[in-house]
């Protein structure tokens, strides 16, 4: 990889090592710490995602307009201010309000980091999305870890050292500056874009990442209603943890393993989601059975192996078909995408298994990851007719 890849590795694990602290245990807090329920916490969650979802389009139009190392500093510098915010203030409400502004900052910076990777270093193709996704992971683990320790202590703990990986973000992030020479000149790559005839390639976009939300949908409520569900069974805070750091760790260390795997099994993008979701339904079907740590840590482990297919092949798909100059947006509406599931999953969950239980959650899980799978068939093939219309013309 080339020099400025690595940095925006670095920087991507010190940011998701930081906002690995929160995550995890925002429905916990809620709903233990602040005495809310499952539906209430969901609905933050949801505030917190939508904010992100804005943040994801603007930091993708952004990053196409003013450049990566602008939008980067301005998503860090919202979030850090909302972070010092939660130091001081983390009842009820501030705590939503805050929350919410951290999802707008994060949200920002996510589509630039991704577009920058793909800009920065285009002929490493899928190896540059699968370094970043590798990264991110990298924090989770560390992150997760870290957070179910620093919170058995205080979770206002959890706040500051969240604020401190900030800090060291903003410190990384101030070398992205050399890489808009990299960039090249997109302002006028952008007018130019506007005559290309970009639209199929934009539908069949928009409709592999239906599948994609969909997933998201079922995979954030390990974030929300099973982490919840796991404290009701006895199963311990540091434990709950302890799954995020196997996942974060088993991506890192399986990585070659699953390499090889997607370059004789799945050689086709398309194949290897479909794949994944097969995956991921597999991972549910054990979790609806788990009732002891042992049996979430199965499920979470099949889980991860599923995400390991999924997460960095949407990204390059957007990357593939984005025109010259678009790749910010393409990559805003990916991250959108994913923030969306993570918006409407918590609400979702938490009103399904309120009103119904968890059975009913892991069989409407199960349906969504169905339809998913329906999605990531069909996506290309009006485009695939476009071109061979194209081609005989």
């Amino acid at each position: 990889m080339p020099r400025t890849l690595w940095l925006l590795v670095i920087g991507m694990i010190i940011n998701v090592t930081g906002s690995s602290f929160l995550w995890p245990l925002n429905t916990i807090y809620i709903h233990d710490h602040l005495g809310k329920s499952l539906s209430i916490a969901g609905l933050v969650l949801m505030l917190n995602a939508g904010a992100s979802v804005i943040g994801n389009l603007i930091g993708g139009f952004l990053f196409d307009k003013i450049g990566g190392f602008k939008s980067i500093l301005l998503g860090i510098f919202i979030t850090l201010i909302a972070i010092i915010g939660l130091v001081f203030f983390n009842g009820w409400p501030h705590y939503v309000i805050l929350l919410t502004l951290v999802g707008f900052g994060s949200g920002i910076i996510f589509p630039a980091m991704y577009a920058f990777a793909g800009t920065v270093w285009p002929e490493g193709g899928r190896r540059s999305f699968n370094a970043m996704y590798v990264a991110q992971n990298l924090g989770v683990a560390v992150g997760s870890a870290l957070g179910g320790f620093v919170a058995s202590f205080s979770f206002e703990y959890i706040f500051i050292a969240n604020a401190i990986m900030y800090v060291l973000f903003f410190i990384v992030a101030l070398g992205y500056k050399s890489f808009q020479a990299d960039k090249g000149s997109q302002t006028n790559v952008i007018e130019q874009s506007r005559v290309v005839k970009s639209r199929p390639k934009l539908n069949a976009l928009l409709v592999v990442c239906i599948g994609y939300l969909l997933c998201w949908v079922a995979y954030v409520q390990w974030q929300s209603t099973i982490s919840s569900y796991t404290q009701d069974i006895g199963i311990t805070l540091t434990q709950y943890s302890l799954l995020w750091t196997v996942n974060g760790g088993l991506i890192v260390l399986a990585q070659p393993l699953i390499n090889t795997v997607v370059k004789f099994m799945a050689k086709t993008l398309k194949k290897q989601i479909i794949i994944g979701i097969l995956i991921f339904i597999c991972s549910f079907i054990v979790a609806s059975f788990a009732g002891s740590f042992s049996g979430f840590m199965t499920a979470m482990v099949i889980l991860t192996i599923g995400e390991m297919f999924i997460w960095p092949a949407v990204p390059t798909i957007a990357n593939d078909l984005s025109p010259k100059g678009k790749e910010g947006f393409y990559q805003g509406i990916v991250n959108s995408t994913a923030t969306g599931g993570r918006m409407i999953g918590p609400l979702l969950g938490g009103v399904l298994v309120d009103l119904y239980g968890m059975s009913m959650l892991f069989t409407v899980l199960a349906v969504l990851l169905i339809v998913s799978i329906f999605t990531t068939v069909i996506y290309d093939k009006k485009l695939k007719q476009t071109e061979n219309i194209a081609i005989s013309a």
